[in-house]
Formats: C-alpha cells, sequence, structure tokens
C-alpha cells in the first residue's frame, strides 16, 4: 500500500482532474450540516479535502469522528476551486480533493494547546515539544537548519576540506568554561571531560598532514543558559594547514554567503569590513560591536587634561556619546541610574556641567544643540563598558536601529592575555593555542600585557558568531605561553604533554575557525532564541519537560561508578 503519492502543499490548478492519495494530520474540520471539509496538513502545507455523503457515503461517516491532530489517509479526486471559494491565504488555495475514500490511521488525544494558538508557556511547548515541532514556525527553522547546513557542507567539499569525526570524551582542556564529567566504571574515581570543542584535535589533525579539517561538531559547556546558550551546542569547526588569516576568513565568509543564498536571503557583500579590537572598544565600548547604527563613542580625555573640572581632569579616561535628543532632569538621572548600575561613578550631562568647562573645550566636543553630549570620566575599562552599553540601550530606547540590515565584520588584534576575574593572575583572552602576532614572540613573558594575539571573531548585528586564531605551531612558543598562564613543567607535561610532543615533530603552520551553527540560524531564521531553531532545547534552569532530565540515580548506580554523593548541609 503507498500512504500517499502527493504532498497536500504542493498540489496545485495543474493537477486538476488528477486522483491521488494523501496523507497528514486534520488541522481544522468544518461540519456544514452534509458536506464535512478537512484543512489536511503535512509537511509542505495544507490542502482542503472535501467530504461529500453523495459521492462517498463511508467516507462522510467517518468524517464525522475527525478531530483536530488525527492521522488521516484520502483518497479522492484534484478539482478546481470556483472562483468566489477561492483561498488566496494558501497556495494550494485555488483546488480542493474531492474524497472518494477516508481512513483514520490514528488519533489523539485532547491537545494541551491547539497549534495555532498564540503565547504559550515555553515550558509547556516543550513539554510536548512533538506537538510543537508541527507547527509551522518550528518546520520552517528546523528546515533551514538543513538548508543552511547543507550549503556549509558543500562550500566545504568545493574546497577540498574533509569531515573527521572527533571524539566526545576526552581530557579537560582550558577553554573557558566548566566540564561535563563522564565517569568511568572500569577506573573508580577517574573522569572522561565532554569536549567544549575539538580544538586540540584539529590541531592534531593539521599536524597529521589532513590538510583541511571539518565537522559540524557537538561540543559541551557546563555555563548558565542563556536566551544564545544551551548545555549542549552544535559549530562548524574546521581547521587549516600552510594558511595566513585571510584564507581562513574567505572560507568563513563563504559559508555565510551561500547560507544566505540557500535560505534565499540577500547576502550580504563581501569581504565583510574590519576592525581592530582597540578599535572597537575605543568607538563603541564593544568587542562585538552593533554597526547597524552610529552613535559612536567620542574621545575626550585628551582635550580635559587642563580642565577646570576636576572630575574631568583627574580622571584616567573620559569619553562621551551623543544622542539625538534632549533629556529632562528625570530622565537624565534615570539613565544615571543605569550607568551607576553598570560600574560607573556618575554620568555627566554637557549641558548640566558647561558651566565649569571652557570655550575650547565645549567648542571640541561640537554638539548639536538638539543633541545631548553624556560623558563617562573613570578607569579606561570602566568607560568602555558603560559607554557601550548605554549606546546599545538608546539606541533600542530611540528605535535608531534598523531591523532589516544584516552587518557582518571582523574584530581582530585581540590582546593574547587578559587579567583572570577569578584568579587575579594571566590568562588567555581566546584560548592558550593561540599564536601571537609575527614578531611579538619574544614579549611573550616580558611584557605580557602588550602582546596581541592572531584572534579573530565573527560579529553578526551586534552577536557574535564564533572565533578563530592562526595557532601556535612551535613548542617552544607553546611552554611561555603556558608560563605566563603560571604553569609549571610538570603541570604542562601532565596536562597537554602529547600536544608539546606533536608540536616538536613537524607541525605545519595552521589556523582556523568556530562559528555556533544554532546562533548563526537562529539569526538567520529572526528568531530571538536558540531554542526556537534547536529540536530538543533545555530551559534556563537547565532542566529538559520532555523527559523530565536530569533526574537522581540510585546508590547502587552510583556506587558501581565509584561516585558518592555529598549530604547538603543543614541551615
Amino acid at each position: 500500500m503507498s500512504w500517499r503519492d502527493a504532498m497536500c502543499g504542493e498540489l496545485r490548478p495543474d493537477d486538476a482532474g488528477r486522483r491521488v492519495t494523501v496523507a497528514g494530520w486534520a488541522d481544522t474540520r468544518r461540519d456544514h450540516g452534509g458536506l464535512v471539509f478537512v484543512d489536511l496538513r503535512d509537511h509542505t502545507g495544507k490542502v482542503q479535502l472535501v467530504v461529500n455523503p453523495e459521492r462517498s457515503p463511508v467516507a462522510a461517516e467517518t468524517a464525522h469522528e475527525i478531530r483536530n491532530e488525527f492521522v488521516l489517509q484520502a483518497v479522492g479526486e484534484v478539482t478546481a476551486r470556483a472562483p468566489e471559494l477561492v483561498n488566496p491565504n494558501l497556495p494550494s488555495g485555488q483546488i480542493e480533493v474531492q474524497v472518494d475514500e477516508l481512513r483514520i490511521v490514528s488519533r489523539s488525544t485532547p491537545l494541551p494547546f491547539q497549534l495555532d494558538e498564540e503565547n504559550v508557556d515555553e515550558t509547556l511547548r516543550l513539554r510536548y515539544r512533538w506537538l510543537d515541532m508541527r507547527t509551522e514556525r518550528m518546520q520552517r527553522n528546523l528546515r533551514l537548519n538543513h538548508t543552511a547546513i547543507a550549503a556549509i557542507r558543500h562550500v566545504m567539499d568545493e574546497r577540498d576540506f574533509i569531515d573527521v569525526w572527533t571524539p566526545s570524551m576526552t581530557r579537560g582542556t582550558p577553554e573557558g568554561a566548566r566540564d561535563f564529567l563522564v565517569p568511568v566504571r572500569l577506573q573508580p574515581g577517574r573522569f572522561f571531560a565532554l569536549a567544549q570543542s575539538p580544538q586540540l584535535f584539529k590541531q592534531l589533525c593539521m599536524v597529521g598532514g589532513i590538510d583541511r579539517y571539518y565537522q559540524i561538531a557537538t561540543c559541551w559547556r557546563d555555563e548558565d543558559l542563556r536566551a544564545d546558550r544551551q548545555f549542549e551546542f552544535r559549530q562548524l569547526d574546521f581547521e587549516m594547514a600552510f594558511v595566513e588569516r585571510e584564507d581562513v576568513l574567505n572560507v568563513m565568509e563563504a559559508c555565510v554567503a551561500a547560507s544566505f543564498e540557500a535560505a534565499g536571503v540577500e547576502p550580504p557583500q563581501r569581504p565583510f569590513p574590519h576592525l581592530s579590537y582597540a578599535d572597537a572598544m575605543l568607538r563603541y565600548g564593544s568587542d562585538k560591536p552593533d554597526l547597524r547604527f552610529g552613535m559612536e563613542i567620542q574621545d575626550a580625555t585628551d582635550v580635559t587634561r587642563d580642565s577646570e573640572f576636576g572630575v574631568f581632569k583627574n580622571a584616567p579616561c573620559v569619553r562621551y556619546v551623543v544622542v539625538p535628543r534632549t533629556y529632562s532632569r528625570a530622565e537624565q538621572a534615570r539613565l544615571e541610574e543605569l550607568a551607576k548600575e553598570w560600574g560607573a561613578k556618575g554620568l555627566a550631562n554637557l549641558r548640566q556641567v558647561s558651566k565649569f568647562l571652557s570655550e575650547r573645550e565645549l567648542k571640541a566636543f561640537g554638539v548639536p544643540e538638539e543633541a545631548t553630549a553624556l560623558f563617562v570620566a573613570d578607569e579606561e575599562a570602566v568607560v568602555s563598558r558603560v559607554l557601550g552599553l548605554l549606546r546599545l540601550h538608546l539606541a533600542r530606547e530611540l528605535d535608531l536601529i534598523d531591523a532589516g540590515l544584516d552587518v557582518f565584520h571582523w574584530i581582530h588584534d585581540f590582546p593574547l592575555f587578559e587579567i583572570s576575574e577569578e584568579f587575579g593572575g594571566w590568562t588567555f583572552m581566546h584560548h592558550p593555542f593561540t599564536a601571537p602576532i609575527g614578531g611579538e614572540e619574544q614579549r611573550i613573558e616580558s611584557d605580557s600585557a602588550h602582546v596581541r594575539g592572531q584572534h579573530y571573531d565573527l560579529i553578526w548585528n551586534g552577536w557574535e558568531l564564533g572565533s578563530g586564531s592562526i595557532r601556535i605551531h612551535q613548542a617552544e612558543v607553546q611552554q611561555a605561553v603556558f608560563r605566563v598562564m603560571g604553569m609549571g613543567e610538570e603541570e604542562q607535561r601532565d596536562k597537554f604533554g602529547f600536544l608539546l610532543d606533536a608540536l616538536q615533530m613537524g607541525p605545519p603552520p595552521h589556523g582556523g575557525f568556530a562559528m555556533g551553527i544554532d546562533r548563526f540560524i537562529a539569526l538567520l531564521a529572526r528568531e530571538p532564541d536558540i531554542r526556537q531553531v534547536t529540536a530538543f532545547p533545555k530551559i534556563a534552569s537547565g532542566s529538559d519537560p520532555l523527559t523530565g532530565a536530569p533526574t537522581p540515580y540510585p546508590d547502587t548506580a552510583l556506587r558501581e561508578l565509584g561516585i558518592g554523593l555529598l549530604q547538603p548541609q543543614a541551615d
């Protein structure tokens, strides 16, 4: 038996007179006293079934039993609708199927929510995700997911990359997040870590002569869940030997453009613009700035060095943004409270402090009468952070962002190191396998604060899509980076002995990139978070409403793994 020989949403007037078998879900049923109309739905769309008791009494009896989301099979003739009955909202709205045979394949219990219902609680949607996946939104998003990944694979195949699978269970490496640990029954007290990325494996592929590696890799990070973050996620991961930075960026840009084209969207113009890290922090206060609007941050540090206004004169850094409107005292107070929440000591409005400033200073600022200049004076890091957040907040509040724009750009020349907020010493900005910019290798240990790395980020409308770098391929440089991070020889050998051995056995220069697939698809689908493009996501608490995971395990299973649970301390 053939379940179907036509898809519901693909039938058109040219099919009139054709006898078809269709199958799918009952989207709606309308009983007009004799005739019964059923909108039958599959993943291609809907078609109207007409059940006429004069044409098929048996089918008419069956039709009276139908409820929403029953699975049906129907056999009948495609006929053109009368002009006045055409449904312009359906691609198949010019035709209908006059049913001769109708079968209820499976029935549905009453639904916890209707598929066309709006504002359904997300936890309820995820608890019954199999229903939610039937909606037009989820069907579109999951198929877009497939379309974009297929386009990416085509780009990689054209460029002679090969798909190499790498292990998920490995040894934990410092990549900026907590590891998920996997106990080993045969070795009690020892654990694998679920790979945060295939970083070291792909580098070893380069040492192994693979030359061009990629995979759509599943990665795991024990981080707090947000709109753009899940415990487990996928990334386009690739690595290339004998390359410079531009070679890597060209591949990534080709993948983006191909995905846009496959989705039927105008691709962004290439090559994508470049912006240095220092320039991004100065002009936008962020290493992932949204460039869909202006309102750049401006520096006033030099202009105010001799100011009579002590707040400006004595601050290490003074910067400001010019906002295209004026503010009342109450509105200014609200903005100042926001700035303080973000770490500023205050937020100065030029109009309120102008009496303390010279004509030279006021002329240098050059603020139009109908605009407002908002200043922050503090340490450079604080000034950048506060004005960067304020710039974005005001752009949203004043509706300055053109939602129809897609602005991609690269950020590069990041510092190689930064101070760890957790431990106080130096840590990596990207990861510890990033190569310093050529010529700066000798200053890794002597001038760690000013060494730049060959690290690059891809930004889309203020979202970081992914990161990459040219890697270290000399063992002595890698060891110098480890030493700056506080690792002695013994710790280096214990944690990274295999990598150091590989770097002493003919490693080629190499570099690569990793892009978050789920984040990219969410932006491509114009969705607010990655849960809307992921088949079975977790909620913010880290739980899975569908299966009820995570769940406790019995003591017998834990003892077999050599695990003992700590009892919670009493209050």
